[in-house]
C-alpha cells in the first residue's frame, strides 16, 4: 500500500511538505508499560505471596493494555496523512473506511494553530484551516504544526 497523496498528485502538483501525527499519540501506552514495569519490579521486592499475586496480576493486566493502546496509537499514525502541495492542503485518516479533506492553497482563508504547553515543548499541536466558505477543517495532534502552517501560508 502506497501513500495516498502518491496516488492523487495530479499532473504538475509538487509535494511541499508532509506531516504525521506526533509521537505522543503514545502516550497512553508509554504510561501503562511503565506503571506495568513498576509492578513487575515490585512483585520482585516482596516476600508475601498474596501481594506478589497481585502485583503480578496488576502488571499482566496493565501489559495488555499497553499493548492495546500501543497497536492502536501506531495504527492511527500509520493510517493519517496530512500533506501540502503547491496546489491544495490534504488531509487523509482511516485504512478500510477512508476519511480525506482537501483545500485548495488558494482558497484558503486562515490557519491557525492551537498549541498547550507541552505541545510547544514537544512541538506538537492542533491546525485548524478555514476555507473562504467559512467552512473550516481541524487536523488534531500533529508534529511541527508552526511548519505546516508556514508551508500552506508561504507562497
Amino acid at each position: 500500500m502506497g501513500r495516498y497523496i502518491d496516488d492523487i498528485l495530479q499532473p504538475g502538483e509538487k509535494l511541499l511538505y508532509s506531516s504525521n501525527l506526533h509521537w505522543v499519540v503514545y502516550w497512553k501506552a508509554i504510561l501503562a508499560w511503565i506503571v506495568a514495569c513498576t509492578l513487575l519490579v515490585l512483585s520482585r521486592t516482596t516476600l508475601e505471596e498474596n501481594l506478589i499475586l497481585f502485583y503480578l496480576a496488576s502488571a499482566a493486566v496493565l501489559a495488555l493494555a499497553a499493548l492495546y493502546w500501543s497497536v492502536r496509537a501506531w495504527f492511527l499514525r500509520w493510517t493519517t496523512e496530512t500533506d501540502v502541495t503547491n496546489l491544495r492542503v490534504v488531509h487523509k485518516t482511516g485504512f478500510i473506511t477512508r476519511k480525506t479533506f482537501e483545500i485548495s492553497v488558494d482558497k484558503v482563508a486562515s490557519v491557525s494553530v492551537d498549541q498547550s504547553i507541552m505541545g510547544r515543548i514537544l512541538n506538537y499541536g492542533d491546525v485548524i484551516i478555514e476555507n473562504m466558505g467559512d467552512d473550516e477543517q481541524k487536523i488534531e495532534t500533529i508534529a511541527s504544526p508552526l511548519a505546516f502552517r508556514s508551508n500552506i501560508t508561504a507562497r
